[in-house]
This record gives C-alpha cells, structure tokens and sequence, in this order.
C-alpha cells in the first residue's frame, strides 16, 4: 500500500477505517497467494528444536520460540468507488530467552536452520548484556509442557475464501444504499486477519494455533447545506473472531429497539439505511441540556467505557509503571488491591477477564508463553479482586501460575502483557431493556461508542456516543445531540443500579488497541448487557461557528 493511500484512509471516519499495524516485513500478495498453504507443523517443530537446542548451548535456561504467518486483508471503499485493496504476509521467527538471569529477544525472517540458531545465539547475547544492568533476575512462573497440541478459531466461513468481487459489491451496495437514502458522503471497509502461530518452549510446549479476525465497517455523513453543519454516524458492527459468516444475517442475531443492534450475526445492509436515517434526524434533533442524567448505556457504548475505565486499570504492568511514559500508570494501585475492601463499584459490577469467549477478538487456546487461556474475575461484587499478570509478573500478585495473557503482535516483536477479554456480567435478575427505561425519570439513552478522554491515572474520563436518545417519565421522547458525560472512575462505577440480564449481553471491542513503546496492536473485546448509571454529569459538547 503506497503512504499517500494510507494516510488519505487513515483519516477518514474518525478512526472506523484504520487500519492495524502491519508486521514487520509484511509484503503484497495476491488473493490467491492467502489461501496457499504455509509452512507443515513438522517443518516448524524442527526449526523450533534447533532455536531451543542452539539458545540452551549459548547458556539460556529459558527458551521459547514463535514461527508465525500473519494474513492481513483490507478492502477500502468511498461511494461509488474502490479506494483500496491490500493482501499482504509477513512470515518469520521470533525467539526470546532467559540468560544470566535477563530477558533477551531477537527475530529473523530466515526462517532456516541456520537462520534460527543465529537468531537463538543473538538473543542470548542480548540477554547477557542485559543481564550487567538488571536490579533482580526474572523470576518465571512455572509452566507445564503441553507436548503437541493445536487450536483453532471455529469459523464457518474463511474469508479469505470469499471472492474479492463479493466483498467489493458488497461495500459498494452499502454506500449505494447511504447515497440513495440522502446521505452525502459514506465510506466503508473490510478488515481480515488470520495468524497462523506456532509456539515451541523449553518447557515441552508444541503449540499450533489459527486465529481469525473479521472487522467490516463503514461511516455515514450527511451535512446541512443550509447551515454547513454536518452529522456522522458509524456502523454499529463488532470486531469479532469469526468468519464470514458474521456477515449472514439472522433474526436471532438481531436485537430490536429504537435501533436495531446486533449480537453475533451483523446485516450490513439494514445497518446503513438507519444509519442514513440517524444522521438525518441528528441534524435536526435537540441539543442537550447540561445537567444530571440517569444513564442508559447500550454495549455497543459501554464496551468502551469498559475498556478505558477498567481493562486498562487493571494491566499489572500499568499498575506497576511500566506505560507510564506512553499512556499512564492506574489509579488501581497495589494497596487497593491488598486491602481487600477497595469498592470500586456497586455491587453489580462484576468483570471478568476471558480468553476463550466464542466469538471474541482475544479467544485462542494459548497464550505467547504457551500458557493455557482461561478466565477469572477482576471485579467481584464491585470489590477489586485481582488484575491481570502473565509469567515474569504472577509472583508479584502472589500467583502461583500465569494467567495467560501475553501476546505479541507478530514475530518481529516480543510478547508482553495484553488485555484479555474483559467483561461486564450480564444481571441475574430478568430485566429487559424496556422494564429499565419505564423506571428512568430524567436520563439518556445511548447507543454506540465516540470520542473519549481520560487521564493518565484512568481516573478522570469524558465519553460520546453515536446516537443519544432523551427519557423523560419512563418514556423515549426523541434525539439528542451534542452529548457527553463525565466523571471520576470510581464515582461512574459506583452508579450503576441495574444490569440487563444474559438475553441483551454483547460483545463490542477494539480491533487494533494499541500498547508499549515500540508500539504493538491488540485486538480485544468487551461484553456487557445494556446497563443504567444514576446521576451522572453530562455535558453539552456543541461549538458554535463563527
């Protein structure tokens, strides 16, 4: 993809059509080039033997290695045209070692014998330099090997199969239905990833995993040519890790309302024209009234609100300092977490964390430690109970094993702690969407996430939305614009009174969330059923022209 492509799309649609990073030495291929088949599994266990072999001769007493394809698919639209289209691979090796006590870590794509064990040599290397200058040795939970195992996401339908005309009519019948209904400029894309990931360890891992990862997405705009003033909304899909078949509509997969939302089927089409129509009466609708509202969030909002306000909060390696220079520390320290009684919120607020969720962008079998995936709780009752750790880290937190949350975003980076899935729990108590805004006196509904603002601590946020419905009397009497509401972490959370049951839970997520310095993308989803916060300071976002 040329660099005036890239940063033509990158500003486009607030964000929705950003692309992921791409891997180090990722390169153009042709769509049929994708579905050929990579390296064999016994060619790979070799390689790795001989990085593992080469980096315990050098002196590591700790070695693992990633031989990892990684399959990336873009296909970008604006009305009536196509703006671009990318296939692209990047292959290679990267191996990371315990040496004198230091990590070190190197990567090579002379994915060979020799090319592998003059990586594993470099890395020790590395290691042992590192090793004169670190203040205590790493201290690795221990970690059972796992012999010869694979795992795969469960799709249906490779997209990568798929036709690239089919998705291209596809977009483009999108936009044709935004420009038809009024609309005066839409764009769209389709996003694909597959990593084809192989992890081998001294510790008697052989782990072989096929990921898969869908984002189709498109932004509407439609301006006033009276006043010159604009509105926008964006597509109400999900990143998900599935297949194509997220793109085959069901009745099921639907979730009617005042917009219709969707679960784990998306209609593409239908999502468009309400879009279209969203934005027609944005521009018309009521400005908000500054004030304190109760709070009716939809997953497809609050997915962010959690991502930001507790997924984030809760990385151990934030908690300890470690993203301070990129993008803040976390109000969650250590002493809240030793005290046993820090009420981070009401007793409804329980997160998970979750690396096997059907469905979801972080699901694998394993982690990049070839730690096996589960999940554990991070909010119980609204008392923080834990964070989230991987190896070098359990030890600090008193576990006795990693939690199996590392990952890195190819084989030219090394692996570090990632955000699992972290979820709101759906109520146990039967409550429909409807049942909770009949008991709302004064508040607002919203639907779809928007910009954000918090601070370096996660403690001070403001969040938007897409499209902002007023309550008044149990009862939606119309839109609203120009809203956002703000608060302090603890006090947001401290709010919540009432949460759908499991018949509304969905999953939203980021499909690049980016980390670390040098930086590296994640994908990560976050669930919760629609949810009402009390109380809450909203403010009016308008500015006026001139």
């Amino acid at each position: 993809m040329k660099r005036k492509e890239f940063l033509h799309m990158a500003g486009m649609g607030l964000g929705a059509l950003a692309l992921p990073k791409l891997p180090l030495g990722s390169r153009l291929i042709d769509e049929a080039e994708a579905l050929q088949g990579g390296m064999d599994v016994a060619t790979k266990k070799s390689l790795a033997d001989v990085a593992l072999n080469a980096a315990k001769s050098g002196g590591a007493t700790y070695a693992d290695v990633r031989i990892g394809r990684y399959l990336n698919q873009f296909v970008i639209t604006r009305e009536n045209r196509v703006q671009a289209i990318a296939n692209t691979e990047s292959f290679g090796v990267g191996i990371r070692v315990i040496a004198n006590g230091s990590w070190g870590f190197a990567a090579t794509n002379d994915v060979t014998h020799d090319g592998v064990a003059r990586t594993a040599a470099k890395a020790v290397a590395v290691a042992k330099a590192n090793a004169k200058i670190i203040t205590e040795p790493v201290q690795l939970a221990p970690q059972k090997g796992y012999g010869e195992v694979s795992w795969k996401t469960p799709i249906i339908k490779n997209v990568f199969e798929v036709p690239l005309k089919e998705k291209i009519d596809l977009l483009l019948q999108v936009n044709g239905a935004a420009m038809t209904g009024g609309a005066s400029f839409v764009n769209s894309a389709l996003l694909a990833i597959n990593e084809q990931k192989y992890f081998a360890s001294t510790d008697g891992s052989y782990i072989d995993q096929d990921i898969h990862r869908l984002y189709p997405n498109f932004n509407v705009t439609k301006i006033d040519k009276a006043s010159g003033r604009f509105q926008t909304r964006r597509s109400l899909s999900s990143p998900v890790g599935m297949g194509y078949e997220y793109l085959t509509p069901t009745p099921e997969g639907k979730v009617a309302g005042i917009v219709t939302r969707y679960k784990d089927r998306y209609d593409i089409l239908e999502d468009v024209k309400n879009a279209t129509a969203d934005v027609a009466q944005k521009i018309t609708a009521k400005s908000v009234e500054p004030g304190k509202y109760d709070l009716v969030l939809d997953p497809s909002h609050l997915w962010l609100t959690i991502h930001e306000s507790v997924a984030h909060p809760t990385e151990l390696d934030r908690v300890l300092g470690y993203e301070a220079n990129y993008a803040g520390t976390s109000f969650l320290t250590l002493d809240k977490w030793k005290s046993g009684n820090f009420h981070f919120g009401s007793k409804l607020m329980n997160i998970v964390a979750d690396k096997l969720q059907p469905g979801s962008l972080g699901a694998v079998g394993y982690d990049d430690e070839g730690v096996k995936c589960g999940k554990w709780d991070l909010v119980k009752d609204g008392v923080l109970v834990n964070y989230q750790a991987i190896r070098d880290q359990a030890h600090i937190i008193g576990l006795k094993a990693s939690q199996g949350c590392c990952y890195a975003q190819s084989w030219a980076d090394v692996q570090f702690q990632r955000m699992p899935n972290v979820s709101l729990q759906p109520g146990k108590e039967r409550l429909s969407v409807d049942d909770m805004i009949k008991n709302v006196q004064k508040g607002i509904y919203i639907i779809g996430d928007g910009s954000f603002s918090i601070d370096q601590q996660r403690y001070n946020f403001q969040f938007g939305g897409q499209t902002f419905y007023e309550i008044k009397d149990g009862k939606i009497v119309g839109m609203l614009k120009d809203v956002a509401y703000q608060a302090t972490n603890q006090e947001f959370w401290n709010s919540l009174v009432a949460v759908a049951d499991e018949r509304d839970y969905r999953l939203g997520g980021a499909f690049n969330d980016g980390k670390g310095q040098p930086g590296q993308s994640n994908a990560v989803s976050h669930g919760s059923a629609t949810s009402r916060f009390n109380g809450v300071n909203v403010i009016n976002t308008a500015r006026k022209i001139g």
